[in-house]
């Protein structure tokens, strides 16, 4: 008979599993549907999922972290839009932390063999070379993580190869992601 703890590993990682899988689902029908040529189209395709939008969002924001494949910022115009500023904000921040995390633990768990496939090889060593000459990492991704239009995906995988902790990456994300997404979230929904 399996322990306890056993069965709560399974439970998790079935239920990770299971939400990559969506969000895998989302992003091909979404592409091959033509959503994600313009800001209205990714809103009319979420909009289309009714009282399950908020979870599409957030699952296409956590992937998008792994893999960008459209704007942020497009994800950001459709929150806003759809469920008002802080429910678009709540739907973006939970859906880019989890991707964000996800990045990092990807990272960690497969190497620079899968992060060198995800950005070419003279940015990664670029990114390298500026991260082992930095003596205050964990300052320099913060300001990244809280600016607008930083490389914070691939900060993350950085993150993640490094001997970063995991604790400090993650408070890292959850204290100074909300502050560029809060910002999107209210500017969106008052100018949309």
């Amino acid at each position: 008979m399996k322990s306890k703890e056993t069965w709560v590993k399974i439970i998790i990682i079935s239920s990770l599993v299971a939400l990559f899988g969506l969000a895998i689902y989302f992003v091909i029908s979404g592409w091959m549907g033509g959503h994600f040529s313009s800001t209205d189209a990714l809103r009319e395709y979420v909009g289309t999922f009714g009282f399950w939008a908020p979870l599409v969002l957030a699952l296409l924001q956590m992937f998008l972290s792994l893999l960008p494949i459209f704007p942020s910022f497009a994800g950001f115009v459709s929150g806003a839009a759809l469920f008002g500023a802080m429910g678009g904000f709540l739907t973006n921040y939970i859906g880019i932390c989890a991707g964000s995390i996800a990045a990092y633990y990807l990272a960690k768990c497969f190497g620079t063999q899968l992060v060198s496939k995800l950005i070419s090889i003279e940015k990664y060593d670029s990114y390298v070379e500026k991260i082992n000459r930095s003596k205050s990492y964990p300052r320099l991704l913060f300001a990244a993580i809280l600016l607008p239009l930083a490389p914070d995906n691939f900060l993350c995988y950085f993150s993640g190869l490094i001997n970063m902790p995991a604790r400090k990456f993650i408070a890292i994300i959850l204290t100074a992601k909300p502050w560029c997404i809060l910002f999107y979230s209210i500017f969106f929904d008052y100018f949309i």
